[in-house]
């Protein structure tokens, strides 16, 4: 889209221009690059709990500008967790993903069994983890959250 350098009654109007180039080059700019954070949240026990905080705790990454995977909401759709070797196949699939992405984004004050092992395979690959509360608010580490 081509932005005026005049207004709508046809007078050069060079501050609307520029702020409106300065909004296009930024809409283009976080359009053009989202890195990738693997989502890791609770999914089993409250299953129903668990899935709306991980859609949530997406949400949070899609609106900071990067690109949410959170196996456990793909997976469960055409795997069965309470399978033990599906649910394998499951973390293996998680597993290549979090190689694809830039951090590992840890969530909420409970930590499952699925979840140590991915914080413990993001610690020994030396992938960047952040965690935050189920409120979304960046904290130290899981002992903080509570």
């Amino acid at each position: 889209m081509s932005i005026s350098k005049f207004n709508s009654e046809g007078y050069y109007d060079p501050t609307a221009y520029e702020a409106l180039t300065a909004v296009e080059q930024s809409e283009k700019a976080r359009n053009t690059f989202r890195p990738m954070v693997y989502i890791c949240s609770p999914y089993s026990g409250d299953i129903e709990s668990n899935t709306l905080a991980a859609r949530r705790y997406s949400r949070f990454a899609a609106d900071r500008g990067y690109i949410p995977i959170a196996p456990h909401l793909l997976f469960t759709q055409f795997l069965d967790d309470s399978l033990p070797a599906e649910r394998e196949l499951g973390l293996f699939f998680g597993n290549v993903l979090m190689s694809k992405c830039a951090e590992v984004w840890v969530f909420g004050t409970y930590v499952s069994c699925g979840m140590e092992a991915e914080i413990d395979r993001a610690k020994r690959r030396n992938y960047t983890i952040r965690y935050f509360n189920t409120n979304c608010e960046e904290a130290q580490n899981v002992r903080d959250q509570k």
